[in-house]
């Protein structure tokens, strides 16, 4: 078994890697800041979807790499976080490894810290939040803990900046000075009854070829005799090791048996105790028996009848700020990404008058996709600072404190939580940052029954075709009917998430429930921007580039094969028809002599579009001759057919023009229609409806279901396609639609059928590659797909075959529904889940633990 080195310059070289580690809500990252301010770099660990984040900063000429590890209390193997932590500082063996603590809770700390210790690198102890420490009353004589613990101690105060130089000078002496490696602590915790079987173990793992002897190698003795997995995992690929494991196991279950008392809570007991002697020795308490300000504060937010009432509040005020208010500001950023659009349309091939080139069609089409992506930014910005306000006050924490045990009835986590109120937990919101959200929940596979129930919420773009269906059957009970779908949702995504932790996932691993509630802090301004913005960036890496590359396959799904031969003759000789009026028309204009062939006519006609969408886009009369003067400039043998004038000739080419216009548009509507009825989806649309029929699905809906699927907008946008005016008529789409499917023998049950299913439909197309993205896994974000499918499709088709059978009204059918929803959801919840191991309180000892 060899000892596997990271591939940093070594402490003697010009490049230094050090590791942050430590408990969450220590004030980790806040240091992290500090240290590397804004040259930082955010990733995945490689196979997993927890954060790795890592800066550098430069002292005396020496490049410093400092990576800050994910949170966790302890190094053993439970949860995600704590398989990244241990294996980063077993395989990547940082030169200093940076343990910071809690000043104001530093015996929780400590626990991590006695195992950090055995793991024998380098190690400088950070104590962090000194001035909430000293709020408290606690005074801790740093030489006294410096000289327990046997390495470097420094006092800091992390949003302030405090204790950041001495900390880099503390590095800097451990990188002049590795010969002499003052950081390594000879502190050695004296495990009792198990300590001549550590002994041995560490004796054996000396032995063995490549691995060095030392404090090292106490740890992993220590970490094989607790009956580690990691551990384990480590010592296994020496093959000659299978024996030796063998006779640990032995060890471990005689131990056991003798004292009647697993080896882990054990070495629990013992690393409990060390961290009470240390903070015995070197912590004073002048305040004993005060009620700090974070308990007068939960006393209220935590309070039984309150707790829920505040966080109501807190859930409406998110949701308020972020997306309501947020999306208004998307008014002000569309009009530049529409600005990218003109600009990327100008550098394309021009438009023709009935076909445009295939590289303009594609083009634009993925310029649209990133746009629909990026047109968010603004509602991310809000929504991840809310969040990281929400982190560094401490209140998050409080949020999964309160809705935990319900939760965890259905098989989710109390941090599910944000994921469902980031998605739309009312409506309005957007399942792709509620997905992001899912990668701090610790539980593997509460995790992953979060990430595949949040796109059941009522997200914004489900809204549309909701407000079409009740303007269409409900007039009389909008209200009622809204306030069904909004939390019928919710219903689905308990009893889903409950039947795939039963079922799919039984298998995936649960963490532990550790909860510890933080002191409340003050936010910094710096450190909220600095996540904010990490984190947009980050999903605008992550989703936009693959989304441009998956728009491309949606595009020919819905382009290809295209028209007829015969269907583009009669288009190409309507458009001819159209064009010899306009010349009739024009005959003996002056201005005639601007288009004299057709080339030129559609160049006309592709100004006049342009110059009509920026007129539309101008705010102000000043801006809308800004235009005016622009397009005289640029185009002023087209300008008279532009802007309408006193000139006689001038209105009458101007009303020619728009004439032409407009059936050019119809055509191209039209073309657009029978291209998607031809299309590959089309024709998939048509060949569903012998499965679709039993929910009373046409292949109309079939289609617009499918096109949804890159947009939820879409569904709406397809209808309108599809239900088209007739001539001479200007009638809603409501009133389109209605008409024709009431002509059909649709009824309402048959859009309680569609809008059940459209609830359970599968995520959109951004929601699934998030979802692959998160999981990083190709036959989860496939699952995502088809579960919800055939979930959706059956829930529609039972409640419209038995809703018919019982010759139900739709608001009949969808009240029963509801509530047959809300009793199931009753009767799953009385079933309780075991509840996780937390870690071992304060001063507490098991029998026999020590010899």
């Amino acid at each position: 078994m060899t000892e596997k080195t990271s591939g940093t310059a070594g402490a003697s070289g010009r490049r230094l890697r050090v590791a942050l580690a430590g408990q969450q809500n220590a004030g980790k990252s806040t240091l992290f800041n500090a240290l590397t301010g804004v040259a930082q770099h955010i990733a995945n660990y490689p196979g997993v979807t927890v954060d790795k984040k890592s800066g550098f900063y430069l002292d005396h000429g020496r490049r410093v790499e400092v990576v800050d590890l994910p949170g966790t209390y302890s190094l053993t193997s439970f949860s995600l976080e704590e398989r990244v932590v241990r294996r980063f500082l077993y395989e990547e063996r940082p030169d200093v490894v940076v343990n910071v603590l809690d000043a104001s809770n530093l015996r929780r700390g400590l626990y991590l810290t006695a195992q950090l210790i055995e793991l024998g690198h380098p190690l400088i102890v950070v104590v962090n939040m000194m001035d909430v420490a000293e709020r408290r009353g606690l005074k801790i004589d740093l030489n006294a803990l410096a000289q327990k613990l046997k390495v470097p101690v420094v006092a800091s105060i992390g949003r302030k900046g405090v204790g950041r130089e001495e900390l880099r000078a503390a590095i800097r002496r451990i990188a002049d000075e590795p010969d002499i490696s003052p950081a390594i602590s000879d502190a050695r915790l004296d495990y009792g009854a198990l300590e001549e079987t550590i002994d041995w173990v560490e004796e054996r793992l000396a032995d063995s070829s490549g691995l060095d002897a030392g404090a090292a190698v106490r740890g992993l003795a220590v970490k094989l005799v607790e009956g580690d997995a990691e551990a384990v995992r480590l010592v296994r690929e020496d093959p000659h090791q299978a024996v030796f494991l063998e006779d640990v196991a032995e060890a471990r279950k005689t131990f056991e048996k003798a004292h009647d008392l697993s080896t882990g809570d054990h070495v629990a007991c013992i690393r409990d105790r060390f961290a009470g002697e240390i903070v015995a020795a070197s912590v004073r308490e002048s305040r004993k028996g005060a009620v700090s300000a974070s308990e007068r504060v939960d006393r209220l937010l935590l309070h039984r009848i309150l707790a829920p009432i505040f966080l109501v509040l807190v859930v409406w005020g998110i949701y308020e700020i972020s997306i309501v208010q947020g999306y208004e500001l998307t008014k002000v950023t569309w009009p530049f990404l529409a600005s990218l659009r003109n600009f990327a349309a100008q550098w394309l091939p021009e438009a023709g008058f009935l076909y445009d080139p295939q590289i303009r069609s594609l083009g634009l089409w993925m310029v649209d996709s990133a746009n629909t992506l990026l047109n968010y930014v603004p509602i991310f910005l809000i929504l991840f600072a809310l969040i990281a306000i929400l982190e560094d006050s401490g209140y998050m924490a409080r949020i999964a404190f309160i809705l935990d045990r319900i939760l965890h009835r259905f098989g989710l986590h109390g941090q599910s939580t944000l994921p469902f109120i980031l998605a739309g937990v009312f409506a309005g919101g957007c399942a792709v940052p509620g997905v992001m959200a899912t990668k701090g929940i610790p539980d593997e596979r509460a995790r992953l029954a979060t990430i595949l129930t949040v796109p059941f919420m009522n997200c914004l773009a489900k809204i549309p075709l909701y407000t079409l269906l009740i303007n269409i059957y409900f007039v009389e009970a909008k209200g009622l009917v809204l306030f069904y779908l909004s939390t019928i949702t919710i219903f689905a995504a308990l009893l889903v998430a409950k039947l795939l932790s039963v079922s799919v996932l039984r298998h995936k691993e649960t963490a532990p429930f550790v909860m510890e509630l933080p002191h409340y802090h003050l936010p910094t301004l710096t450190g909220v921007l600095r996540r904010s913005i990490d984190r947009t960036w980050l999903y605008i890496k992550k989703v936009g580039t693959v989304v441009v590359a998956v728009s491309v396959v949606v595009y020919v799904l819905l382009q290809f094969p295209g028209l007829s031969a015969d269907q583009e003759a009669v288009y190409e000789g309507r458009a001819e028809a159209a064009i010899a009026e306009f010349y009739d028309e024009m005959a003996g204009n002056p201005y005639l002599a601007a288009v004299p062939d057709q080339v030129a006519l559609t160049d006309l006609v592709n100004v006049y579009t342009d110059y009509r969408t920026e007129k539309l886009m101008a705010q102000g009369a000043e801006a809308s001759g800004a235009v005016d003067a622009r397009y005289e400039t640029r185009y002023p043998d087209f300008y008279p057919f532009l802007k309408r004038s006193s000139d006689k000739e001038a209105r009458a080419a101007e009303r020619a023009l728009k004439t032409l216009a407009t059936t050019r548009k119809t055509l191209r509507r039209e073309m657009k229609e029978e291209r998607i009825v031809n299309s590959l989806l089309g024709q998939v649309g048509r060949s569903l409806e012998p499965v679709t029929q039993f929910a009373g699905f046409d292949w109309k809906i079939n289609v617009a279901l499918l096109s949804s699927f890159a947009a939820r907008e879409s569904s709406v946008a397809t209808l309108g396609v599809l239900f088209q005016p007739s001539d001479g008529e200007n009638d809603t789409l409501e009133e389109r639609m209605g008409t024709e499917q009431r002509a059909a023998g649709y009824s309402a049950l048959g859009a309680v059928a569609l809008m059940l299913f459209f609830a359970l439909y599968p995520p959109c197309l951004a929601t699934t590659i998030m979802v692959r993205v998160q999981t990083q896994s190709y036959r989860w974000m496939i699952f995502s797909i088809v579960f919800p499918t055939f979930l959706g499709l059956s829930v529609a088709s039972a409640v419209f075959t038995l809703g018919g059978m019982f010759a139900l009204s739709g608001l009949q059918t969808l009240t029963i529904t509801y509530f047959a929803a809300f009793a199931a959801v009753i009767l799953v919840g009385l079933f309780k889940r075991p509840f996780g191991r937390v870690l071992p309180p304060p001063g507490y000892s098991p029998r026999g633990a020590v010899s």
